[in-house]
């Protein structure tokens, strides 16, 4: 059997991603945290294990999913509730059956996405985000509330607006002070919080965008959140890997019933972790078989998600292990696809390693 290492030296010699950092931890201890390749290939820059990633859809389980969690723990959101009530201005949009449930499951009707950024483009950064929810408020459903299961990029710019409804906060502002501060959790942010703090080399890059032309490198790669500012529900999270696998673990072990912070009660981390009828849990994935990116050990009840640069991260319960694979997968171009096939043999890999198959 191949090793954990070799498979992803390998990986980088067959051109699936230029870099990568891995991190596992098992009943709470770090058991694999590496950095491998390039951060950048035109600079030639190394990865460390502690280069910021591009975290891309990570964002929505990590920062949205959380941020909402927290309102719903303070009694602020009931996950039910139609979000008319919550967004006066959907009223006679046609989205107001809607419920947060339908948007975490991914159930809400609305599309996967819209190029909207091609249109914000050309408004003043100032008006931009007035000008998507005019957007979001224009855009009919392709199904009812509930009758089909569809990923949604624009379900979680909803819960973006909601999260800041709610709060009175921009959404960076309130997962930082809801979420991340009281975790200590310094090396999860979005870009606008540290602006020209970080130096570019501390990033890994992403693609060369042909209509930003530009090699993007601590800017986001989502192009919808790069219009709206760098701040979004569904993209526009940095971080590095053991930061990721610090997160999942609380989460994990709050699930488990240890008191490892006030943030949540276990029944609330539970009860986002359920699957629902979607099959997926509530801003969270789980295991699709037989072609899971988990592989073929990870139970059932594993809650993880990926993300379009390359990044994932997956916790099973069962077993006690997180592991969170980052990678620039969509440096220099966007097209490679190669982690599709790479993930499941990884997680296979990393279980069989740790002699949990």
């Amino acid at each position: 059997m191949q090793d954990t290492e070799s498979l992803i030296k390998e990986a980088i010699k067959s051109n699936i991603f230029p870099g990568a950092v891995l991190v596992a931890s098992l009943k709470g201890r770090v058991v694999f945290h590496k950095a491998f390749g390039r951060a950048d290939i035109f600079a030639g820059t190394a990865m460390t294990t502690q280069t910021f990633f591009d975290l891309a859809s990570l964002t929505k389980p990590l920062a949205t999913t959380l941020a909402v969690m927290r309102l719903v723990q303070a009694g602020q959101l009931d996950l039910d509730q139609p979000i008319v009530e919550i967004l006066p201005a959907l009223d006679g949009s046609g989205q107001q059956k809607i419920t947060t449930r339908h948007l975490l499951a991914h159930t809400s009707g609305l599309p996967h996405w819209r190029p909207w950024f091609i249109r914000l483009r050309h408004h003043p950064p100032a008006k931009r985000r007035e000008e998507l929810r005019r957007l979001l408020i224009a855009e009919p459903l392709e199904a009812r509330p509930g009758e089909i299961t569809a990923y949604s990029d624009l379900g979680f710019m909803l819960l973006a607006w909601i999260i800041e409804e709610i709060s009175a906060q921009r959404l960076d502002h309130f997962v930082n002070a809801a979420v991340y501060n009281p975790l200590s959790i310094e090396d999860l942010f979005y870009i606008d919080r540290w602006p020209g703090a970080v130096p570019a080399d501390r990033f890994a890059a992403t693609q060369l965008c042909p209509w930003r032309q530009q090699l993007l490198k601590g800017q986001v790669d989502d192009d919808n959140t790069w219009a709206m500012g760098g701040i979004g529900g569904q993209a526009g999270l940095f971080g590095t890997a053991i930061e990721v696998g610090v997160l999942a673990e609380t989460l994990r072990l709050t699930a488990a019933g240890a008191e490892v912070s006030r943030l949540f009660t276990a029944s609330t981390v539970n009860s986002f972790f359920e699957r629902q009828s979607s099959g997926r849990a509530l801003g969270f994935d789980m295991p699709t078989r037989p072609d899971s990116s988990t592989g073929q050990f990870f139970s059932d009840y594993s809650v993880g998600h990926l993300g379009h640069t390359g990044t994932s991260f997956w916790i099973d319960p069962e077993r006690s292990l997180v592991v969170v694979l980052l990678t620039n997968r969509v440096h220099p171009f966007r097209y490679s696809a190669g982690i599709l096939s790479f993930r499941p043999v990884l997680h296979d890999t990393v279980v069989q390693e740790l002699g949990l198959a």
